[in-house]
């Protein structure tokens, strides 16, 4: 690991600690556009690794509501959602700057494994919980704001100068 990859990851975390704070409902909040980010710059590793660690700032903040093992359930999902948004932005890029299809494909994605994917994942531990009306009344919540918070991460992304971006090829 280097310095540079050390440092970005840092920031990104404390960014996903600001996004943390920018709370929509409970646990759900601004926190992924940093992990997102991450991922295009970084790779699926540290894309993975930053997401996991800002969905675990907004749950520390937001005092773990619905329990601590949904919380880890969600860390897993936010690092496995990282890392198949970048993963897919890769492969279909193919070593291009910014690709509008591989965004697009990687970033819906994103949204169906933040969304949907999540709350099949959790439906052992919050059916019981919240029933299937709160189940279903999360979907939109999860899934819109996974959108906003991938459609923030390429905008920056696209913003960034080349020089900073080429740090994605040499990881």
């Amino acid at each position: 690991m280097k310095t540079k990859e050390i440092v970005l990851t840092s920031l990104f975390i404390a960014l996903s600690f600001i996004g943390a704070n920018i709370k929509v409902m409970g646990s759900i909040a601004f926190d992924s556009m940093p992990g997102f980010l991450g991922a295009l710059l970084l790779g699926p590793a540290y894309g993975a690794f930053i997401g996991m660690m800002g969905h675990l700032l907004t749950a520390l903040l937001s005092g773990f509501p619905l329990s601590f093992p949904v919380h880890i359930v969600i860390m897993i999902d936010m690092a496995a959602t990282m890392a198949i948004f970048s993963l897919v932005y890769r492969k279909v890029a193919e070593g291009e700057e910014f690709s509008l299809k591989a965004i697009t494909l990687a970033g819906v994605l994103g949204v169906i494994m933040n969304g949907p994917v999540s709350l099949l994942m959790l439906t052992p531990l919050l059916l019981p919980v919240i029933g299937i009306a709160g189940m279903i009344a999360y979907l939109p919540v999860l899934s819109g704001i996974a959108t906003l918070n991938i459609v923030l991460a390429c905008l920056v992304y696209k913003l960034l100068p080349n020089r900073i971006k080429k740090v994605r090829k040499k990881i």
